[in-house]
């Protein structure tokens, strides 16, 4: 989402402010946000609270954001290393990631139609998958993948030089590759 103009606009409302300029902003990227988010956390009360904690931090460092990177990379930068220190906690506190019977969190029940019932079993099973990942291989994978970043803009969101981000999207591909080969080779319950 390349926005500048709109953005330094809002921007400046913002820092002066403005809270509906602020609130275009959290419209205009909340969904970039959730998408890192749900991506390393999965669905669920953690993901939310750091979706929201992020908008939080922005908030308090509106006068520090000097624009030497787009404000996208600036968000999905801060949804990144909070959504690490939630993987922190959840390690420390015991709690263990999806595997491949069980979701971290209970998920509600969608009200699909028959035909959307697959595809929904089809992204659950992708994103256990992505969750057991470590945590720098998921986080390339998320921006990569799932976000849809470039490998520039993947390093320049977790710092990291382009080279660890490639070496790390291999690395992440192989292991998804290993975990959902069962779900490739037909089906996995059949085992």
């Amino acid at each position: 989402m390349n926005r500048p103009a709109e953005d330094g606009e809002l921007l400046a409302g913002a820092r002066a402010g403005d809270q509906d300029a602020f609130r275009a902003l959290v419209e205009g990227y909340q969904g970039i946000v959730a998408g890192v988010v749900i991506g390393m956390l999965g669905p669920g009360d953690d993901a939310d609270d750091v979706g929201q904690e992020t908008f939080i931090r922005f908030h308090s460092a509106l006068d520090q954001f000097r624009g030497d990177a787009q404000l996208g990379t600036y968000l999905r930068r801060i949804a990144m290393n909070l959504s690490l220190n939630a993987l922190k906690r959840r390690r420390r506190l015991g709690l263990r990631f999806i595997s491949r019977d069980q979701s971290a969190a209970p998920l509600p029940e969608p009200v699909v139609e028959a035909h959307d019932a697959e595809g929904e079993e089809r992204r659950d099973v992708v994103r256990a998958a992505v969750a057991q990942l470590t945590e720098k291989l998921r986080s390339v994978v998320v921006l990569r993948l799932l976000d849809g970043l470039s490998t520039n803009e993947t390093a320049e969101v977790l710092k990291v030089p382009p080279g660890t981000v490639m070496s790390r999207l291999s690395r992440g591909m192989a292991e998804l590759e290993r975990v959902l080969a069962p779900y490739v080779r037909g089906d996995p319950h059949e085992s």
